[in-house]
């Protein structure tokens, strides 16, 4: 679905539950109580961290800013990831900041329903992953240089019984 439609339909949802005057309880918003991310998409590229700060700072104390950017060049996606301190802050940002435009380009906010950060991958599922995968043959002869990285189990006892 185009962005901009989806811009559309959040607006109006919003203005329904104003002129109806829906609790915080029964507002769509509470589906997303247990997340204090939202998503903002349509960036312009040349924003950076501190501009998007800036911009979503109005609406409550920001805890965590993930602008996407690509991995070879660094340079950004066009779209980031924000987490606010205060959950409420995110139903703020998402009615006043979704449909906004910043330097031409119309922006898209909406909530997250779940967000990990990048360095919290769930360690007991990584494992299983890697012990179904079975034990990395590299690591095994001593040769494995990925450490962590590796999609393999790297089982010392084994290791050991081979060498």
């Amino acid at each position: 679905m185009n962005p901009l439609t989806l811009v559309k339909r959040i607006q109006n949802i919003n203005s329904r539950e104003a002129a109806l005057g829906i609790s915080e309880e029964a507002s769509w918003h509470a589906k997303y109580k247990d997340s204090a991310y939202v998503y903002a998409g349509g960036i312009p590229f040349d924003l950076t961290e501190g501009d998007l700060l800036a911009i979503f700072t109005q609406y409550g104390e920001i805890v965590d800013v993930n602008l996407v950017r690509d991995k070879g060049t660094g340079k950004s996606k066009g779209f980031a990831f924000v987490a606010y301190e205060d959950q409420r802050s995110t139903n703020l940002a998402v009615d006043n900041l979704n449909g906004a435009q910043v330097l031409g380009r119309i922006i898209r906010v909406d909530h997250v329903s779940s967000y990990k950060k990048k360095g919290e991958v769930d360690e007991e599922a990584e494992q299983k992953k890697r012990e179904e995968r079975g034990v990395c043959r590299a690591f095994q002869r001593g040769e494995c240089t990925r450490g962590a990285g590796c999609k393999f189990y790297h089982d010392e006892q084994v290791r050991r019984i081979v060498n």
